[in-house]
């Protein structure tokens, strides 16, 4: 069972992933404003929206808003929490682990949601649309 490699639908999951990661990192920003610190909308808003544009099911692409959704939690998470000691992404990076552990397992929740939504479903919101294309 093979799929033909689909250009369009790529453009519609990655046009939808850009769309709803910066939704789900605007959502974060003005939560974290209220006081509430949801480091998993970001990521949650990659997978959603490249899910809600694919127009079929797509390991490789839950694969890309996965990776994508864990990279932005992290920016999200070094942007509103970088370490006293040095502010930088690469100190960031290198020191990830010392992050509270809620804080990672809820960035990799949010790498979670970008895979298991972002690979969409057969068919996805387009009525009559050939999935075998």
């Amino acid at each position: 069972m093979t799929q033909k490699f689909d250009v369009v639908n790529l453009a519609l999951c990655l046009a939808g992933g850009v769309a709803g990661g910066l939704l789900g990192y605007f959502a974060f920003v003005w939560m974290v404003g209220q006081g509430l610190y949801a480091i998993v909308l970001p990521g949650a808003g990659i997978g959603l929206g490249c899910g809600a544009l694919a127009r079929r099911s797509s390991l490789a692409i839950g694969l890309v808003a996965g990776l994508a959704a864990l990279a932005v939690g992290i920016y999200a998470q070094w942007r509103f929490a970088p370490f006293v000691a040095d502010d930088s992404l690469g100190f960031f990076l290198q020191h990830l682990g010392d992050v509270q552990p809620a804080m990672l397992l809820m960035i990799a929740f949010g790498g979670l949601c970008g895979f298991w939504f972002g690979r969409g479903r057969e068919g996805g919101p387009w009525k009559g649309a050939d999935a075998s294309k």
